[in-house]
């Protein structure tokens, strides 16, 4: 099971990355963001910045709907994401090392002329 902190503790460990002050997390390399908190919109109310959901760079609506129509226990979108490649991923539902793939897989995407550093998951 992961949480905020794996995600922490692995975005930073890739070159280049940035976190950007938030009241969860934000990472970003060369200007771009490639996993930050999920700031969940709620009717009628204020924002909800939940750390234990993380939106994710995926690249393509493609890779989207890949993730969402495989793993749907693991991967959610909402109508604010509708044509962006993003998804929401639920971090109880992942282990570290499938953690360190997918944060190293929107990185790379973000970032294609950097290489990954040492595996940390």
């Amino acid at each position: 099971m992961a949480d905020a902190d794996d995600v922490r503790r692995l975005a930073l460990a890739l070159p280049q990355v940035v976190e950007i002050d938030s009241e969860g997390f934000d990472f970003r390399v060369a200007d771009k963001g490639f996993i930050w908190s999920y700031p969940e919109r709620r009717p009628g109310t204020s924002r909800l910045i939940r750390t234990d959901v993380a939106v994710l760079y995926v690249g393509d609506e493609a890779e989207k709907q890949a993730l969402l129509l495989g793993e749907p226990e693991v991967f959610f979108t909402t109508p604010a994401y509708h044509g962006l490649p993003l998804v929401m991923l639920r971090l109880a539902q992942v282990n570290v090392d499938r953690l360190h793939e997918l944060v190293t897989d929107a990185w790379r995407m973000r970032a294609p002329d950097a290489r990954p550093g040492p595996a940390t998951g």
